[in-house]
């Protein structure tokens, strides 16, 4: 029986030049998510949630314009930013393994 994993895309950065991307884990943290393993997916990619959070507000408002959408887009749009190139700079230059 074929994984959700067997399906995943490789990440070219980590092939072409051995150093993984800011993306790098997003596809097995969801993965993880699905498969019911929340706090992996957070140590896999610390993005995910607020990334969730951040599409969720952006469908919502789409359909349903409210008072201070546009507010707690950027705020979640710069906490992602944040979070994303913290643990890249983490994983990058800080990695203990």
């Amino acid at each position: 029986m074929m994984s959700p994993e067997d399906y995943m895309l490789p990440c070219l950065n980590k092939k072409l030049f051995g150093l993984e991307c800011m993306g790098c884990g997003m596809q097995r943290s969801i993965a993880l998510i699905l498969n019911g393993d929340l706090l992996s997916a957070f140590y896999m990619f610390p993005a995910i949630y607020s990334l969730m959070a951040l599409v969720i507000v952006i469908f919502i408002n789409y359909f349903v314009n409210f008072k201070h959408a546009f507010k707690i887009i950027v705020i979640l749009a710069i906490m992602n930013a944040m979070l994303i190139l913290g643990n890249f700079i983490f994983k990058t230059f800080f990695n203990f393994n």
